[in-house]
């Protein structure tokens, strides 16, 4: 079954706000078998959204859009589908009622003409509830093509998504069975893995697909099977993740379906009941907010002190004046004492420290840009390592946060 995702809106267009609809709609229709086929964006304005209902009829087996549902003149999505399945709107008293009860529970605004216009929808269309906003949403067919359109507000469309839409769609659509399964790998670059893995791409399965999706010090592989049986395309998927093991298994350090390799380190440190503790620089407080991304992090993470400036890694970490005379700030040594400073000062199990120059410019230090330093500190010892990762300031903050965690990753699951 193929499908269609469209977001509409002016500020995705000029760069205000960025589509993180289509990324959640499309993950949630490829798991129950669609194939996305397209994802566009388009403006405000009926003409683009009739164009692209006209475009897509009987080409996509469903279209999914959202945005243009909200009280505004420049919400126009209802006109344009009226015009589309030659209909009118009609007031719906349940879609009031609820719009009412949001504005009484939620704030002393009174209900104005504009939220009351929304309570109005095609006289064809299926309501689809929005229990956390007033823009419900609607599904409509012509021809073999389902429509549904969505409000674009992400915490109102999610669970309309989740909780509505493919329900139905499980029951209404017969697709054939997609089995994904994407790797973490950390450490190696794409044309490594690539080389390696040669000889098991030619010999895949024709209804299997394996792709490269580099990023920063890592590659995510995503191996992914289309077939009419579930169990056997199971069955042969997990062969294969077996045989990658046996190949590049040094190098995956778990499954992004399952966890980020943030959450692994979290869930390590918890169960072993050790604290974490983090001393920064020239990541800027992006390893800690990383390490702290998900519910439980108060159980392992102790704290962390982002020491951007020199004086804060002498005055607030306790840097000895003389290393950095002696070394600079961009130092193995340097690294060192705030990894071990930190672990001291919140009392942890486990510490780490990222010192570096990120660029353009050099700073307090003579070092060239994209030099690094890391070092993680525990109770036996502390492991130091240096890296030189270009000339470019954001890959190498990127990078050095995912090397970081990387290498944290290995060092506590080394210790028994």
């Amino acid at each position: 079954m193929k499908a269609k995702i469209v977001t509409i809106g002016d500020e995705i267009l000029i760069g205000q706000i960025i589509d993180t609809n289509s990324v959640f709609i499309s993950k949630q229709l490829i798991r129950i078998g669609f194939e996305v086929k397209k994802i566009i964006s388009i403006g405000d304005t009926k003409e683009e959204i009739l164009k692209t209902l006209e475009d897509s009829l009987g080409v996509y087996d469903l279209v999914i859009l959202t945005g243009g549902l909200g009280p505004t003149n420049d919400d126009i999505t209802k006109e344009a589908f009226c015009k589309f399945f030659n209909d009118k709107l009609v007031h719906n008293q349940e879609i009031l009622n609820h719009i009412e009860n949001l504005f009484k529970k939620f704030t002393d605004n009174p209900i104005n003409e504009l939220n009351r216009a929304q309570a109005f929808l095609p006289s064809k269309a299926n309501l689809i509830p929005n229990v956390f906003g007033t823009a419900a949403g609607m599904s409509l067919k012509k021809g073999d093509t389902l429509y549904i359109s969505l409000p674009g507000v992400p915490f109102e469309m999610k669970p309309m998504l989740e909780n509505y839409i493919i329900p139905n769609l499980k029951k209404d659509f017969k697709c054939p069975y997609i089995v994904n399964r994407t790797l973490l790998t950390y450490g190696k670059g794409e044309s490594y893995i690539a080389k390696k893995l040669v000889d098991f791409e030619s010999h895949l399965p024709s209804n299997f697909k394996l792709a490269y999706l580099p990023n920063y010090g890592r590659v995510r592989l995503r191996l992914s099977a289309k077939g009419e049986d579930k169990y056997e395309l199971e069955g042969e998927m997990d062969s294969l993740v077996s045989k990658l093991y046996s190949i590049i298994g040094d190098i995956i350090v778990g499954y992004e379906t399952l966890n980020p390799i943030e959450l692994e380190i979290a869930k390590k440190l918890i169960k072993s009941n050790y604290t974490l503790s983090v001393a920064e620089s020239l990541t800027g407080g992006l390893l800690s907010a990383r390490l702290t991304s998900f519910p439980g992090a108060s159980n392992f993470f102790k704290g962390s002190v982002t020491a951007y400036d020199t004086n804060v890694k002498i005055n607030t970490l306790g840097v000895n004046k003389k290393t950095i005379k002696n070394h600079s700030v961009v130092s193995k040594e340097v690294a060192d004492e705030m990894a071990s400073n930190i672990k001291n000062i919140l009392n942890s199990d486990f510490s780490i420290s990222t010192t570096g120059n990120a660029g353009p410019t050099k700073g307090d230090s003579d070092c060239e840009v994209g030099r690094i330093f890391i070092s993680i500190a525990s109770s036996i010892d502390i492991k130091s390592f240096e890296f030189n990762f270009g000339n470019n300031r954001e890959k190498n903050i990127n990078k050095t946060v995912n090397k970081a965690l990387e290498l944290l990753f290995q060092e506590i699951n080394s210790v028994k």
